[in-house]
């Protein structure tokens, strides 16, 4: 599902990510419509199929078979869970459950027939079988809420199968301080259990700068070394206004300038509730 070779996404039919007409058409004619200063970026307006592995010489894009691909794509993984199923269910006391989790980035962005594979599998396995369907995890607790507990082993889908990637000699520095932020923001939360006013706006957004810092892109840039200034830049920007908070809240010094600023550059998560942190 993820390999761009192996996989469904790579299919020679689906359409390139790369080849973009903000990079393809003559500057002289595309550059006043994507900057104003005739600078090249992309604008989505993609004409190629993947067609190979080379950059030039692809094929037209053609929707309706890509269409068709996806279609197929979506019979054939939906054939191999009905096996796996059938397999699975000869040596388990309960219907087996299958978890397949993906990013999901991966459909409409990377794979841009994604939500067309998603679509087609979800009908088919509504009209076309009766051994697999769709469920939750919280509802196939609730059918079999006794279970084995079992810890997995640390793992990811980085190089190695293991954490490196993320923790390494290019980003270790920054753990020391994610940890600390989480620390400060339990004790935050315990602190201040109903707060009211400016002071549950600055907690809410301590909360906000913390989750920030803590993505995981941050560090992943900063190992494959694409934009590392951006990633180190976004990390110490995240940590220094988690610091300004926890200042002006441990001193009830809440600068509401400052807290309109970040509400404003960091604004997502709209209904986060600090309290989580308090449990």
């Amino acid at each position: 599902m993820w390999s761009s070779r192996e996989g469904y996404p790579g299919d020679p039919s689906y359409r390139d990510f790369y080849r973009d007409i903000g990079f393809d058409l003559p500057l002289d004619y595309i550059g006043p419509y994507i900057h104003p200063d005739n600078i090249r970026a992309y604008t989505g307006i993609k004409y190629f199929a993947i067609t190979h592995g080379r950059l030039q010489d692809k094929r037209p894009y053609e929707p309706h078979l890509a269409w068709q691909r996806a279609n197929d794509h979506a019979g054939n993984f939906m054939f191999n869970r009905e096996r796996q199923v059938e397999h699975l269910r000869a040596h388990l006391d309960r219907k087996p459950i299958i978890v397949s989790p993906y990013d999901a980035e991966l459909f409409g962005h990377w794979w841009y027939e994604g939500p067309i594979f998603l679509e087609m599998l979800f009908r088919k396995m509504q009209y076309d079988q009766a051994m697999v369907a769709p469920i939750t995890p919280s509802a196939y607790l609730a059918e079999y809420p006794t279970n084995q507990v079992a810890t997995p082993c640390t793992s990811s889908w980085g190089a190695g199968g293991y954490g490196e990637y993320w923790c390494n000699g290019s980003n270790a520095w920054i753990y020391r301080h994610l940890h600390m932020m989480g620390e400060r923001m339990v004790q935050l939360a315990r602190q201040h259990s109903n707060a009211e006013g400016v002071t549950r706006r600055a907690l809410n957004q301590a909360a906000r700068e913390l989750m920030l810092a803590q993505s995981s892109d941050w560090a992943f840039i900063m190992k494959s070394g694409t934009t590392v200034p951006y990633a180190t830049k976004r990390t110490n920007d995240h940590i220094t206004r988690f610091s300004r908070l926890y200042e002006g809240l441990t001193t009830n010094l809440v600068d509401p300038v400052l807290l309109e600023e970040l509400e404003r550059r960091d604004n997502l998560f709209p209904d986060l509730d600090y309290r989580i942190y308090a449990s």
